[in-house]
């Protein structure tokens, strides 16, 4: 395993890390406590540092399995977690008072409850689940943070980037409060590297590429014929014609780089390291198989120069969220 350096934070983080959202128990159906455990235990075995959690996975339970694996490990692992929005809408709607959505008092019971869960004292990075550059200067939620580092219970500070939506946070990275900031960037959404990505080498803000592999729509295994567990969450974000779509292109980026689709999974990732960018990229893993897998491609080595431009023909920004 290899390591980045997260910014200006200084953690020096495995290229690689765990996207801990499908362990929750909801949203993402299949995975049971007993095999999450091990996937986190298996990952931290192979050298991932870097785990990425959110008060929102499943009410907290997510955050409950990974301090438990972490609390285990001898060694350290830096853990990052989030403030899901009081008004319980994702993403962030543009007009709406940011009292309304993270009120200080608010963010800080909200780190309160998630180090509970943890059984942890300190957060390493504590984030905005839901981001708009309207709340820059307003409201209380920058004294709440600031106030939480002060009291040794947060280390770092960052925001999720809303889907899709990489420049509505170009406002925050210019106030210098932010320490990290987490974005869509995958084969098919490039979009950060248009002025995203430029402002935080500028400003040496660490980031987080969630979302490689387009909820395994750029794994090459979701075809026509895919079918979801009931209540999954992939039902809804590849409903209709879109697992076609998908399944097609995916073809067309293996043809286009003379590889199988079995190969997809790691050029997936690749793509994500090859920018300097990135940090820290954080595919989701449910199994010991899925970090076996993708840990596989935090060696230190990117795509080939000629790959990355033929998948620059690929780009595809849509929002299946919506």
């Amino acid at each position: 395993m290899h390591y980045r350096r997260l910014g200006r934070t200084g953690l020096l983080v495995s290229e690689v890390g765990f996207g801990a959202w499908g362990i929750s128990g909801k949203q993402w159906i299949g995975a049971s406590d007993g095999d999450s455990l091990k996937a986190l235990r298996r990952a931290i075995e192979l050298g991932v540092n870097f785990i990425d959690t959110a008060l929102a996975y499943g009410d907290g339970h997510s955050e409950r399995l990974v301090g438990r694996a972490v609390r285990e490990s001898s060694g350290k692992v830096f853990v990052a977690t989030k403030v899901p929005p009081k008004n319980r809408l994702w993403p962030a709607r543009p007009g709406t008072p940011v009292e309304e959505v993270f009120p200080g008092d608010y963010v800080a019971a909200c780190t309160e409850e998630s180090l509970r869960h943890l059984g942890l004292e300190t957060i390493d990075l504590q984030q905005l689940h839901v981001w708009h550059d309207e709340f820059v200067g307003r409201g209380d939620w920058l004294e709440a943070v600031e106030r939480l580092k002060r009291q040794g219970k947060i280390r770092f500070f960052g925001v999720s980037l809303g889907e899709h939506t990489p420049e509505n946070g170009l406002r925050l990275l210019e106030t210098g409060v932010v320490d990290t900031v987490q974005v869509i960037y995958n084969i098919f959404d490039q979009s950060p590297e248009d002025r995203l990505f430029p402002a935080c080498r500028e400003r040496d803000v660490g980031v987080l590429a969630r979302v490689p592999f387009d909820e395994g729509g750029l794994t090459g295994k979701i075809t026509p014929e895919t079918r979801f567990p009931p209540g999954d969450f992939r039902e809804q974000y590849f409903r209709g014609e879109r697992k076609r779509e998908v399944f097609e292109r995916c073809a067309r980026i293996a043809a286009d780089l003379g590889i199988g689709l079995d190969r997809l999974p790691e050029t997936a990732l690749r793509f994500c390291l090859s920018h300097p960018a990135v940090s820290v990229v954080i595919p989701g893993m449910r199994t010991v198989r899925h970090v076996e897998s993708n840990v596989a491609a935090g060696d230190g080595r990117g795509l080939e120069p000629a790959a990355r431009a033929k998948l620059r023909s690929h780009r595809w920004v849509r929002n299946f969220y919506a």
